[in-house]
């Protein structure tokens, strides 16, 4: 695409959000996303951006604050058993769904037994240590667990802790029209245009919250993203490209804030799952060492980001506690050669790679091309929308995806589901018993004492095993216009609205 059309690109989004979004006294809050969430159903849902909508629209059982702690949400408040397998949590009262449903512990009980048991449910493996559900009374509930648990506090912090109004949720078209609690309700949504969410003035705490109207619009290219920020049409953008930061910053409408991010990006490898082919070289752990030994991590860093991002060999970032010492390993191409000849390959390899449709995302995508090709690795890139790729991911129907994870303060919550034999995001169907063994024992204890050493060997086993080649950690930066006031990033990288206001 030529400088001028691109350009006209960029002005022709700018123009079409200008004419089609209520202006400022209107009291509307316009968020910039970086892809169309999948579908909203806080159970089958499974994409990043899909998050930030949920956190207005759906309270969960707990929260966290900006420091990635623990805190009250619909539950009040909560205790464990000596045993630490069962959580007792006392639930706020006149609390109500849009639709004028009661959230009681019946309707908490039910949403977590939904989140069990319903086909396709993502949060089976988040909380698979729940045995039952009791109702102790309208307002306690107590949750069995088969085994200890550190994780599942933290993951009620998320989709699985997300209420549903139990009514509407047992209606097929769901998703379509979401009904929670949260301080915003479901208004309207135009696929890969906008989603539209108006305020709930029952909600039990609406005061912390200052907007009609909340509209999220997904807009894959971050300089089309920047460009509508800086014309006054977003206010408040997720993703800025690192190469847009000094823009940004120069800029004395806008305001920047950054934070160090818990999510990675990486290569999953499609090992065993779907119609893979028996003779697909991927199944030999060898070759997907080869792959990643290909791959200068640190050159990509500062050539796509600017050196602002952080080079990765595993699933926990450096501001995660559990974060394992093994050092990134350097590009070897001669290795890399060596073990593809080691396990049969003599000529070139020809590799599909699902790629998300974003101009960065391409950009990885052409740097790994030309990387791997040098250890005879042919890449060819498939360019998809991201909601598309992630079901393509999961159904089987790939060879090799760039795809990653935003990351849970808990490292659980980073690493079971994606490794784990039966997680429910482990789209590659990689198995080992050892490691299952050892995520399953990390799970047992809170004492990070006892974790460490067990996350230790995870990460060491999957040097060499290599179900994803992690390649790089996130920060987490946004771009604002100056009138918003009270925006906090977070290091999971949710835009929370409570406390946000638009000086006038």
């Amino acid at each position: 695409m030529t400088m001028r059309n691109s350009l006209l690109t960029v002005l022709g989004s700018v123009m079409l959000l200008g004419a089609a979004i209520p202006a400022h006294s209107e009291s509307v809050l316009r968020i910039g996303l970086g892809a169309d969430p999948d579908m909203l159903d806080p159970h089958l849902a499974r994409t990043y951006y899909g998050r930030f909508v949920f956190a207005s629209l759906c309270d969960r059982l707990v929260d966290v604050d900006e420091n990635l702690k623990v805190v009250p949400g619909l539950a009040k408040d909560w205790s464990w058993s000596d045993d630490n397998k069962t959580l007792t949590m006392n639930l706020r009262e006149g609390v109500t769904f849009h639709d004028g449903e009661k959230f009681d512990a019946e309707a908490a009980k039910y949403n977590l037994e939904r989140a069990l048991t319903l086909k396709g449910s993502l949060r089976k493996s988040e909380i698979s240590s729940v045995e039952s559900v009791e109702v102790k009374s309208p307002t306690q509930i107590a949750i069995h667990l088969k085994t200890p648990d550190a994780a599942l506090l933290m993951q009620l912090t998320d989709r699985a802790g997300a209420m549903m109004a139990p009514e509407a949720a047992k209606k097929p078209d769901f998703a379509a029209h979401p009904v929670c609690s949260g301080p915003y309700k479901f208004d309207s949504r135009v696929s890969q245009d906008r989603i539209v969410l108006s305020r709930f003035d029952n909600y039990w705490n609406k005061d912390a919250y200052h907007f009609d109207k909340i509209i999220y619009l997904p807009i894959p290219d971050a300089s089309v993203r920047l460009a509508n920020l800086r014309a006054g049409d977003l206010d408040l953008t997720e993703g800025i490209a690192a190469s847009d930061v000094k823009t940004v910053e120069a800029d004395s409408k806008l305001a920047l804030a950054k934070v160090t991010g818990l999510g990675y990006q990486g290569i999953t490898f499609n090992i065993n799952n779907g119609k893979v082919p028996a003779n697909d070289p991927f199944k030999d752990a060898r070759v997907r060492e080869a792959f990643s030994l290909a791959i200068d991590r640190e050159a990509l860093n500062q050539v796509v980001f600017e050196g602002l991002y952080t080079p990765a060999n595993q699933a926990f970032s450096p501001v995660s506690p559990y974060h394992v010492n093994v050092p990134v390993p350097a590009r070897d191409v001669e290795k890399a050669k060596a073990l593809l000849k080691e396990a049969g390959i003599n000529g070139p390899l020809n590799v599909n790679l699902l790629v998300p449709n974003n101009p960065t995302s391409q950009q990885v995508g052409q740097v790994l091309q030309a990387m791997t090709a040098e250890a005879g690795i042919n890449l060819n890139l498939q360019m998809t929308e991201f909601a598309t790729l992630l079901d393509r991911q999961q159904s089987g129907d790939y060879q090799l995806s760039f795809s990653g994870w935003s990351g849970r303060p808990d490292p659980d919550g980073s690493i079971f589901g994606f490794i784990n034999s039966k997680g429910n995001l482990n789209d590659g169907r990689y198995s080992n018993a050892q490691v299952d063994e050892w995520l399953t024992q990390a799970r047992l204890s809170t004492d990070p004492a006892a974790r460490q050493p067990l996350y230790d060997k995870v990460v060491k086993q999957l040097q060499t095993d290599m179900p994803i080649a992690y390649l790089y950690f996130e920060p987490r930066i946004f771009g604002l216009n100056k009138s918003v006031q009270g925006f906090k990033p977070y290091p999971d990288g949710i835009v929370r609205l409570a406390g946000l206001s638009l000086a006038k």
